[in-house]
């Protein structure tokens, strides 16, 4: 992809952001993921508007890619975001198989109007027994038989 290309995707995100922020519907955030010079989703930050903690740009555009591609899988697709994505953005750009990530505001940026994802950064580094909230391990037995079951179904589908 060319320079202007990719201008040309992320100035459509950028315009999606600035359009979710004067209408309303959340953070100023948006993405597009983009196959062959084709727009296949978009997604815009809807947080607030669908009271889902999860409604990230790039979570809406991944779940929408998914469903027109009729696949978990993004191979060879690529994400245009007006945002470094957060922790849990990026952990569903990894499972996606997205092949690039083009973002404008750095979490720095985001960071400085109030979107701080910083101690979710840090607290990942940490041990269970560390972090602020609790993480307490129960039944780890009890819940293994389903990966044993996993592990010897012979028609699963990997991803």
């Amino acid at each position: 992809m060319t320079t202007n290309v990719n201008e040309q995707w992320m100035k459509e995100a950028i315009e999606l952001s600035r359009r979710n922020v004067s209408e309303g519907r959340g953070g100023p955030f948006a993405a597009l993921i983009v196959r062959d010079d084709t727009v296949i989703a978009r997604g815009t930050n809807q947080v607030t508007s669908a009271n889902d903690p999860t409604a990230h740009a790039e979570i809406i555009a991944i779940r929408r890619a998914s469903q027109a591609l009729g696949s978990f899988s993004l191979h060879g697709c690529v994400i245009y975001t007006t945002c470094e994505p957060c922790p849990m953005c990026l952990g569903a750009i990894y499972w996606s198989r997205l092949e690039r990530v083009f973002f404008a505001n750095t979490r720095e940026d985001a960071a400085r109007i109030g979107f701080d994802d910083q101690r979710i950064y840090a607290e990942m580094s940490f041990p269970l027994s560390e972090r602020t909230i609790p993480f307490i391990q129960v039944m780890q037995d009890a819940a293994r038989v389903a990966f044993q079951e996993w592990e010897l179904k012979n028609d699963k589908i990997r991803y």
